[in-house]
């Protein structure tokens, strides 16, 4: 036998469970956020998938990829880590084509980043997270940073006893003008042609000192070698057939000398510089507010200490997993100074600098 409700009985049934729906959405609301967030976690939901293009390997990612499943688990994500470089032409090429298929882009190359905001590749949203970063790590709530990461040195410690590694840039170069026959194609630095990266870093030591093309002569005078990746350097390094490298990812270095005893991370007392993984997030993104909540939870301190955890030190300072800023400022000696998030990160970027900056570069290794 079916019973027919009355209609006031209808209506407090109905009101029941609006109130309990509305209850559900604000329990995921994270404290301090807008009132009307639930309706866009909610909206996430029947999209139902957020795409990611980065630069981040995978197994870096994953607990952070884990964490965020495990609060909104009906949002398949789907990860692409296409490199730097492949990261920045394939959301050109993919929007040339009017087939975005990128709702997040997150990558280590700042500056081509900053080139796909200036070139309106990429759309703007105000994440109420903003507010637990520094200055220096956000633009025109378009660009975000996500890590602190130090740009720093690796060494073969059975080659090179740690008083022998070079405390500052002034030192690295006299070191290597002091000691050309013995290292002779033994030092490693990125390939600026071939990493976004390794342009980043140079490109950065090229305008923030005055002493950046004389370590590129010096390094051309011992025959440095370049790569492509940090990763291919560590494999020279620890086999001895590198005696030091350069510029590298400083962030991996303080992982990869926990498991290799025969290799060393410094970073310069002068200073050391800093780059971020910047996220974003792309313009006509087929799941835009998939795309706003994944871009909240990385910079939220939950999402953070996720990355934290894996060897990816937190833009933040309240983050208790791994390094922080304020810890990792202290690792490095006080001295970090982070690329800050600006328009500066442009200059290599015009071509005719960009072609000039890489011919420099290739008449120094040359020796000429």
């Amino acid at each position: 036998m079916f019973i027919i409700p009355s209609r006031k009985g209808a209506l407090c049934a109905a009101a029941a469970l609006v109130i309990g729906f509305g209850a559900a959405r604000a329990q995921d609301v994270p404290a301090g956020y807008p009132s009307d967030y639930g309706a866009m976690i909610e909206a996430a939901k029947s999209e139902g998938a957020v795409s990611i293009y980065t630069s981040t390997d995978g197994a870096q990612a994953q607990a952070l990829l884990d964490a965020f499943t495990a609060r909104y688990p009906s949002i398949k994500i789907e990860y692409n880590d296409l490199g730097t470089n492949g990261t920045y032409n394939r959301v050109i090429s993919e929007a040339a084509a009017g087939q975005v298929g990128a709702d997040i882009v997150w990558s280590s190359a700042m500056d081509l980043q900053m080139m796909l905001a200036a070139d309106g590749y990429t759309d703007s949203y105000a994440s109420p997270e903003a507010k637990s970063l520094p200055d220096w790590a956000k633009y025109k709530d378009t660009l975000y940073s996500t890590t602190v990461e130090p740009i720093g040195m690796i060494y073969n410690t059975k080659a090179l006893a740690e008083s022998s590694v070079p405390k500052t840039r002034a030192d690295l170069i006299q070191f290597l003008i002091d000691n050309k026959d013995k290292l002779q194609g033994r030092i490693a630095s990125f390939d600026p042609e071939k990493s976004g990266s390794g342009f980043l870093h140079h490109t950065n030591d090229a305008r923030a000192t005055t002493t950046f093309w004389d370590l590129a002569k010096a390094f051309g005078v011992i025959g440095g070698r370049t790569y492509s990746s940090s990763g291919s350097m560590k494999e020279t390094v620890v086999s001895g057939e590198n005696v030091l490298a350069f510029n590298i990812i400083g962030s991996y270095a303080l992982d990869w000398v926990k498991q290799s005893p025969n290799l060393g991370v410094a970073f310069g007392t002068d200073y050391t510089a800093a780059f971020s993984r910047v996220a974003t997030i792309a313009k006509d993104a087929p799941h835009p507010n998939a795309a706003k909540l994944f871009l909240d939870f990385l910079l939220s301190r939950e999402g953070q200490n996720a990355l934290a955890a894996s060897g990816l030190p937190s833009v933040r300072t309240d983050v208790d997993k791994g390094f922080n800023l304020a810890t990792l400022n202290e690792r490095v000696g006080g001295n970090l100074k982070p690329i800050g998030l600006d328009e500066g990160l442009l200059e290599f970027m015009k071509p005719q600098n960009r072609v000039d900056f890489l011919n420099r570069w290739k008449a120094a290794l040359a020796g000429s």
